[in-house]
């Protein structure tokens, strides 16, 4: 049995859906499950000349032969998801539980005004108002889809019959850690959990099945729409940098800051984390871009990795030196 789940340690943006990419192919997990919010998390993933940007579906569907589903916790938009599964080539192999809620249109429109657009900055995509509904019991299910019929399955069932077949199993977070609806800054949230608790919770997996939990941390850190972030560049020292992003869903400028030791203990603190990801150390560091070892690393950017490592007390296992799935150092043994 072995089971891992990714979550993102700052403010969503971490670089998530190109780790999980990667640990699809290396790891070849049967199972590729995501939980969180909704299709309000967008995944950007490079692989050779093509990009991926995906809101619905697990982002390692780069994995041909595994299983990529979307557990009972998460709301699904069906026409987001059903394009998706299409533009992917993942039909046969992608799944959702009956109890995935349901985003209509009356989501979408309640998500595109007032406090939630206005004050907190929503991403529009139905998730926010379709959790709401959810919690006031109104909500309609995958089961009450027609659609979706083929595409349901027991997905609690099926992750923890793998892990009983001793099968690999990689269960995928979206948004970051301070998003949490309990631990972010609220109310500049999103409308659930998404630790590794939360994730854990919305796939259906008991906290004594959980092997290894790796916390996905950007070398600097960005946040896109409202929200607090300590020690905020301003967009022209971000930019001078080479910081300046912009969101996958919403296509809104990030905003950016130094790697915060707080949020970042904070986030190791609340996930039980026992793996950290670092991404976009290239960015950081453009003398490290497309490394694959450790040892081709400039002075600085080991001195910048093991710096992490000492204040965080947590191995530095993954690092991302470039876009494309492969520009990685793996240190796992």
């Amino acid at each position: 049995m072995s089971s891992t789940v990714v979550v993102g340690g700052f403010f969503g943006d971490e670089g998530k859906g190109k780790i999980i990419s990667y640990l699809a192919i290396k790891d070849n997990p049967k199972i590729i499950v995501r939980g969180g919010a909704g299709p309000n998390a967008g995944h950007t993933i490079r692989d050779g000349d093509k990009t991926y940007k995906v809101r619905m579906l697990p982002s390692g569907f780069l994995n041909k032969t595994a299983k990529v589903m979307i557990g009972p916790g998460v709301v699904i938009n069906p026409s987001v998801l059903l394009k998706e599964i299409q533009d992917f080539d993942a039909s046969g192999r992608a799944f959702i539980d009956k109890h995935c809620g349901i985003i209509e249109e009356s989501h979408l429109l309640r998500d595109s005004k007032g406090e939630l657009k206005e004050k907190i900055g929503s991403t529009g995509s139905g998730t926010g108002p379709a959790n709401a509904d959810r919690a006031m019991r109104i909500l309609k299910l995958a089961k009450d889809i027609d659609s979706l019929s083929s595409l349901i399955v027991d997905v609690p069932e099926e992750i923890n019959t793998a892990l009983s077949l001793n099968q690999n199993v990689l269960v995928e977070g979206t948004q970051g850690t301070f998003l949490s609806l309990w631990h972010g800054t609220y109310p500049f949230v999103t409308s659930k959990d998404v630790t590794a608790s939360g994730i854990c919770a919305d796939v259906g997996l008991g906290p004594k099945k959980v092997d290894e939990v790796i916390v996905v941390f950007k070398a600097y850190v960005t946040r896109v729409g409202t929200g607090p972030l300590s020690k905020e560049l301003s967009l022209e020292e971000a930019e001078r940098k080479g910081w300046s992003e912009f969101g996958t869903v919403t296509g809104r400028q990030r905003r950016a800051a130094d790697f915060d030791f707080d949020l970042a203990r904070r986030a190791i603190m609340l996930n039980s984390a026992t793996q950290i990801s670092i991404t976009k150390l290239d960015v950081l560091f453009p003398n490290c871009a497309g490394k694959t070892s450790f040892e081709e690393l400039s002075i600085d950017a080991k001195s910048f990795i093991k710096n992490i490592e000492e204040k965080l007390n947590t191995p530095v296992t993954i690092i991302g030196t470039g876009p494309n799935v492969n520009e990685i150092i793996d240190r796992r043994k």
